[in-house]
């Protein structure tokens, strides 16, 4: 073999042993990114587990709470108690009272006014009888000519004017109290007249609506609407959503209309203000036992103004927080002054809160559906707003 031969024969070699090498090598760093075959019958390596913070571990889900007042068909749990916050028939005298205010009412009514007025009507009887027997003709021919007696006109003078002052200071210390401003603690409730049912705000929780409406009877409705129970109280009285507060802490209600007068009132809490369009009414009032009780609009108002009850639920504080919670709100800072309206003196300045009075006015007797412009509400209505 001559010495090309030979030289191309070397070439050749260097050619296959250089691919060699390079294909050796790229199978190397193949085997070394793959991941290793598993051996059978081996213990499979466990998952690993993903390990979440304490923090992330505590925080549950965001729900809302159920209301603690309503059964799961949206029924009310709680029914009114037999002859309290609601009028007996044929049972005379003033409803049992729950609030201090309205037992020192009862109180001033029960065995002040009605002893003097009961000692009165039997005085005058009883002179009237004297006098048309004494001084009848066949007892007394004669008439008498006496025409000034100044004895009996000093007494028939001073003796009303020591009744009335008797009664005056009572009444006006009474009547002071019932306007006396709510303290920083107090729960405001914005109580709004429609034509012809209520609505309602707590504008220091989170801006809570409520629209309520007078509850129909079972024979008055459609196949499966709501309709009256005994539960929800008395025939004319009740209403689809109770408004809630907490007993022993003071409620301040800011009274307004959309329309016309109004007048929010229940016997139970000696509470009567009126809702006047454009003005703010105040009053406030402390409820000391757990119950339902009933009002009505005590105002003349229109065609149906038998028709727009009142009905509120006092509960526990830790009640009333849950159903606050329930309602999508929160409670407020303790003690902290309401920022809803002015505190009297001044309370009856023009109303600039969260409800529109214009455009809201209806025409003629016409019926505002809950849902209408100026019923602000986050709780649906039951469907009885033509009443």
């Amino acid at each position: 073999m001559g010495y090309n031969d030979t030289m191309r024969m070397d070439g050749l070699k260097a050619i296959v042993l250089a691919a060699g090498l390079a294909l050796a090598g790229g199978m190397t760093a193949q085997a070394q990114q793959a991941p290793a075959a598993p051996v059978v019958g081996a213990p499979e390596a466990p998952a690993p587990v993903a390990v979440e913070s304490p923090a992330a571990a505590a925080a549950p889900a965001a729900t809302t709470p159920a209301d603690p007042l309503l059964n799961a068909d949206g029924t009310h749990k709680n029914g009114p108690t037999e002859a309290v916050g609601q009028p007996v028939d044929g049972k005379l005298g003033i409803q049992p009272q729950v609030t201090q205010l309205g037992q020192r009412a009862a109180n001033f009514h029960n065995y002040l006014l009605l002893p003097i007025i009961v000692v009165i009507s039997i005085f005058v009887l009883l002179l009237l009888g004297w006098t048309i027997l004494r001084y009848r003709r066949a007892r007394n021919p004669v008439p008498s000519k006496t025409t000034h007696n100044t004895m009996i006109e000093i007494v028939w003078t001073l003796v009303p004017v020591l009744i009335l002052a008797v009664i005056a200071w009572p009444s006006i210390s009474l009547l002071a109290k019932q306007f006396k401003p709510a303290p920083d603690n107090a729960v405001t409730i914005k109580a709004i007249g429609n034509q012809w049912y209520w609505s309602y705000e707590y504008p220091d929780h989170g801006g809570i609506s409520i629209t309520a409406n007078m509850l129909k009877e079972k024979d008055e409705v459609a196949a499966g609407a709501r309709f009256r129970t005994d539960t929800d109280g008395p025939r004319l009285l009740a209403v689809d959503n109770r408004i809630v507060v907490p007993v022993g802490t003071p409620i301040r209600i800011i009274a307004t209309a959309n329309d016309v007068i109004h007048s929010w009132a229940i016997p139970a809490f000696w509470i009567k203000i009126d809702a006047v369009p454009g003005r703010l009414n105040e009053t406030s009032f402390t409820v000391d036992k757990p119950g339902v009780y009933f009002g009505q609009c005590s105002e003349l108002c229109g065609a149906r103004h038998a028709y727009m009850p009142i009905v509120v639920e006092a509960v526990e504080p830790a009640v009333f927080a849950q159903w606050i919670a329930a309602k999508g709100g929160t409670m407020p800072a303790a003690n902290t002054p309401s920022a809803a309206a002015p505190a009297q003196p001044g309370s009856d300045a023009a109303d600039a809160t969260a409800t529109p009075l214009e455009g809201t006015v209806p025409t003629g007797n016409d019926t505002i559906e809950a849902t209408a412009a100026g019923a602000t509400t986050n709780q649906a209505a039951t469907g009885n707003t033509d009443q």
